[in-house]
């Protein structure tokens, strides 16, 4: 087969092993255990793993390594199963459980311990540790590593029946307790942990370890490729050691690529869980959280992830990805895809006196400007419209672009006005702005000569709907929030989320699709929020600014 032109390694990798005969068929997997929500950095895993099985017409199993009870639940279940699907990757089958596996995976352990190869260690987790030694001094053997065959094969069956207590005895592996890679130093393969399974109940007192049980998943179901990321680069010797002492019926290679890291982020699960429980955030699918299920309700596209992942690339060095190229790749599929609509966050009452009060006129603007297919939106204007309080001054130099006390200004999509005068209230403060205006300027310049100085957006103050707009922005005002052991929380960016209660939208967006994105022009980008967009009561969150006002604002 020729070598895929990419910039993922393991394509010339899987390439070269269908044209050896080594494999006839690809079959990878996706394996994340249900302790969290994925992340940005389980995007990259997962379109990896199912993007190589999609570019050699294989096959990618979605299998949850469930072996730690204590930390799983079926929400995170669910959650998984949804960011894989919204992503547009389709498993193979069924989904698949490390928990189907528990009777076949205990039996290879009993195989173990006949072999030699295994026995029940009663040494504490701090013995333990003092007897594994260090980087620099091998480890010593436990004083229980030459119990007999049957001795370990009866306590094992004890462990299995829940006959002795937590932490007091483990299953290690029989292999080189002065090996220079610490994993292969006769590492756990079963704990005792009476505690229930979201899959198996109360059946089970002792579940076995990730090391153990990851290996022999793959080979179960035949994956070609089980390609993780490179902190288990050190687990593969280990990950080897297993398929080689265990009668298993086929042998997979573990491949090992950079993890994806983003600037301005956190990903560790730990972390996060912090984040929600604190209260940081609403949740673990808050906007601002650099979950798959954040993001996707921030309105980022599964599109856009995807494309993100392409751009960075899969290499075999981890390095820290500027997030900057995550909202490049957002704005990016946005500009093309999104229709505009307009959206006032800050509304002044601009008074055009000489239209009637009652003035009603329907003036058609395309839902795109390059995009005909988009179709067009009806905008109502009327005497009474609002503008953004920002695009109106008394007065102002010449690099002002807006509406100033008798300049001219265009109203998007539609006409050309001037200001005449002011409204004050008691406390002396402008309530509105009287203007006009000219007349033959709908989509055409004024027949005067004198142009506006620039373009608003605008809705009418009686046809336009009413909104709650959430502005974010990044969580962390650091680039590297935790780096160095910092605290994370202290990182926060104290201005990452603005709500705007009374906005001003334009009629069509009231019809809007919960998870529709739009541009909002002169804005950002911004989404129908996927779970409290109703016709009644809109709200909108904003995905993403125009343009990286970000570097700018924050220099250094």
């Amino acid at each position: 087969m020729e070598k895929p032109a990419s910039n993922n390694f393991l394509e010339a990798i899987v390439a070269e092993d269908l044209d050896s005969g080594r494999v006839t068929e690809v079959i990878t997997r996706f394996p994340p255990e249900p302790n969290g929500y994925l992340h940005v950095g389980h995007a990259k895993s997962i379109s990896v793993n199912f993007g190589l099985a999609e570019t050699f017409g294989g096959r990618c199993n979605l299998r949850f390594d469930d072996t730690n009870p204590e930390k799983e639940s079926q929400e995170y279940i669910e959650s998984i199963k949804e960011d894989v699907r919204w992503l547009g990757y389709q498993w193979d089958g069924e989904v698949r459980f490390a928990s189907s596996y528990f009777d076949q995976l205990y039996d290879w352990a009993v195989h173990l311990v006949e072999q030699g190869n295994a026995y029940v260690c009663d040494l504490s987790a701090d013995e333990a540790r003092e007897y594994r030694g260090t980087l620099t001094e091998a480890g010593r053997n436990s004083p229980y590593r030459e119990r007999s065959v049957q001795e370990n094969l009866d306590m094992l069956a004890g462990m299995k029946s829940g006959e002795f207590d937590e932490g007091s005895k483990v299953l290690r592996a029989r292999i080189d307790m002065s090996a220079p890679n610490m994993n292969m130093r006769d590492p756990i393969l079963y704990r005792i942990r009476k505690v229930p399974h979201h899959q198996t109940g109360d059946t089970w007192s002792i579940y076995p370890t990730y090391d153990f049980a990851h290996g022999q998943e793959d080979a179960i179901e035949g994956v070609t490729h089980s390609v993780c990321t490179l902190e288990f680069e050190d687990h593969r010797p280990l990950y080897n050691w297993f398929i080689e002492h265990l009668p298993v019926q086929s042998r997979p290679h573990q491949y090992e690529f950079g993890r994806l890291n983003t600037s301005y982020t956190v990903t560790s699960k730990r972390k996060l869980k912090s984040l929600v429980d604190e209260g940081a955030v609403s949740g673990w699918d808050d906007p601002r959280m650099p979950t798959i299920a954040g993001m996707r309700k921030r309105g980022f596209t599964p599109a856009s992830i995807r494309r993100f992942c392409e751009m960075v690339g899969t290499t075999r060095s981890d390095g820290v990805v500027d997030v900057a190229m995550l909202e490049h790749a957002i704005r990016d599929d946005l500009n093309e895809n999104a229709p505009r609509a307009m959206c006032v966050l800050n509304p002044l009452t601009v008074v055009l006196t000489d239209l009637a009060e009652d003035h009603l006129e329907q003036i058609q603007a395309p839902a795109h400007p390059s995009r005909e297919d988009l179709g067009t939106r009806t905008l109502p204007m009327t005497r009474e419209i609002v503008i953004d309080a920002d695009d109106f001054r008394e007065e102002a130099n010449k690099k002002y672009k807006r509406l100033v006390l008798g300049k001219r200004v265009r109203l998007r999509n539609a006409y050309v006005i001037e200001a005449d005068s002011v409204e004050r209230d008691g406390a002396g403060n402008i309530v509105a702005v009287h203007a006009h205006t000219v007349p033959g300027t709908l989509g055409e310049n004024p027949q005067d000569g004198i142009k506006p100085k620039g373009v608003i957006h605008w809705v009418s103050a009686t046809h336009g709907a009413r909104a709650e707009v959430r502005v974010y922005d990044r969580l962390f005002n650091d680039e590297a929030p935790d780096k160095g052991g910092s605290d994370f929380m202290d990182k926060i960016n104290p201005d990452s989320l603005q709500i705007v209660v009374d906005a001003f939208i334009e009629p069509s967006l009231a019809q809007a699709l919960p998870e529709q994105g739009f541009q909002f022009e002169r804005e950002g980008y911004f989404v129908a929020d996927r779970y409290e967009y109703s016709a009644e009561r809109p709200v909108f969150n904003r995905t993403i600014s125009l343009r990286d006002t970000w570097s700018a604002n924050n220099p250094g």
